[in-house]
């Protein structure tokens, strides 16, 4: 499995890429996506809405369960992936591509530095 460098990561699986203007692209690592099976229906209905870190932002459904997704850093969510709702898949395919979930724009940029980097999440789920 692959965790590129470039992100920083959560122990519950969520990816975020940090771009400029303090937005974050947030998603579920490729872990995630292989552990849930193939995803078939992702609900985010948060849009406009300031979360806490660690709140859930919405659920992503997959043959075998259905699981919540948490906010990685505090912030307002600014924009959903719409492609998501006609193929849930991207998410199997291209995790940390097409299958982003959100952006946000986060309170504090500094608080994506506090999250695991690509190596501490890698030893996290035995890779």
């Amino acid at each position: 499995m692959k965790f590129p460098e470039n992100l920083r990561y959560t122990k519950e699986h969520e990816w975020v890429r940090l771009e400029d203007g303090g937005i974050a692209v947030i998603g579920i690592t490729e872990f995630a996506q292989s552990e849930l099976g193939d995803i078939v229906y992702v609900e985010i209905e948060t849009k406009d809405q300031h979360l806490a870190a660690a709140s859930v932002f919405g659920t992503v459904e997959a043959v075998k369960t259905v699981s919540d997704l948490f906010l990685p850093v505090a912030g307002t969510v600014i924009e959903i992936n719409s492609g998501l709702n006609n193929s849930p898949e991207l998410v199997n395919s291209d995790p940390y591509g097409e299958g982003w979930m959100i952006k946000v724009k986060v309170d504090s940029p500094a608080d994506v530095e506090t999250l695991m980097t690509a190596g501490a999440y890698a030893e996290l789920v035995g890779n």
